[in-house]
């Protein structure tokens, strides 16, 4: 059973959670994501809990959510909505991104806001600031 969940998605076999996991070295699973949130770059998975938690390392970052907006070229790009703990603009985190990523899992814009918003558990509504992402204006 180890090999199935080892594999991009957790499945085992009759059921299928649509979740991205992970073992570490002692055998620890750890869920990492959600499969339907996965933004797809020229062919490239990425996955966006992965990007938020470089933003998060920024010392002028107290929280971040990254979604996927349209590009005609590489299909979806990542989009980056970020809670400022200081003084920061988006060049110095499209670079602190960009030197700890390969080159498709790169930020394309960072957006400022005041709060990320999140469900009563606490879980990131992504969907949300992608509706506030497409509203015109």
């Amino acid at each position: 059973m180890r090999k199935l969940i080892e594999s991009t998605h957790v499945s085992l076999g009759w059921l299928h959670t649509g979740d991205l996991a992970r073992f570490d070295t002692a055998g620890n699973l750890f869920l990492v994501d959600r499969l339907k949130e996965l933004i797809k770059v020229k062919g490239f998975q990425v996955a966006p809990a992965e990007l938020e938690a470089i933003l998060r390392s920024h010392p002028a970052v107290a929280d971040a959510a990254v979604i996927s907006i349209p590009d005609e070229r590489a299909g979806e790009l990542p989009k980056a909505y970020v809670v400022p703990a200081g003084q920061v603009g988006e060049p110095e985190l499209i670079d602190y991104v960009a030197a700890r990523v390969a080159p498709h899992k790169r930020i394309h814009e960072v957006a400022f806001i005041d709060a990320i918003p999140t469900s009563p558990s606490g879980k990131t509504l992504r969907r949300l600031l992608a509706a506030s992402d497409r509203e015109p204006g």
